[in-house]
């Protein structure tokens, strides 16, 4: 299974950036799907994560200013940043919650993509 994340870069504050994540492999199916962050020196934390059902939750921080959106019959993920703020800076890894075809459930982590807010 491969997650491939896209989209990271430098942006000015105020700007926009959009992430993708494409999942391959042995996927039969993903619950869940999405993106957290990780800050120099900060924990891993949750920005926005979709589920097979169609729901959505954010981190409240992002809330307003990002927007998650799913392509099931691409198995990827899309992530709109806007109104990027210098605290967003971080690397962003996309995480997959599926289903493969021997029917085990697993939790994976892509590559993480980093994104730089700054003027």
């Amino acid at each position: 299974v491969q997650l491939q994340a896209f989209g990271g870069g430098l942006v000015q504050p105020g700007g926009s950036l959009r992430l993708s994540c494409a999942a391959s492999g042995s996927i039969l199916s993903i619950n869940a799907i999405g993106w957290y962050r990780q800050a120099p020196g900060k924990q891993r934390e949750l920005v926005a994560r979709t589920t097979i059902i169609g729901s959505t939750n954010y981190s409240d921080s992002v809330k307003g200013r990002f927007t998650i959106s799913r392509d099931n019959a691409k198995n990827t993920v899309y992530l709109r940043m806007n109104s990027l703020k210098p605290e967003d800076t971080a690397v962003y890894y996309c995480n997959a919650d599926y289903v493969n075809y021997a029917g085990g459930r697993y939790d994976y982590w892509g590559q993480g993509t980093l994104v730089t807010v700054s003027s």
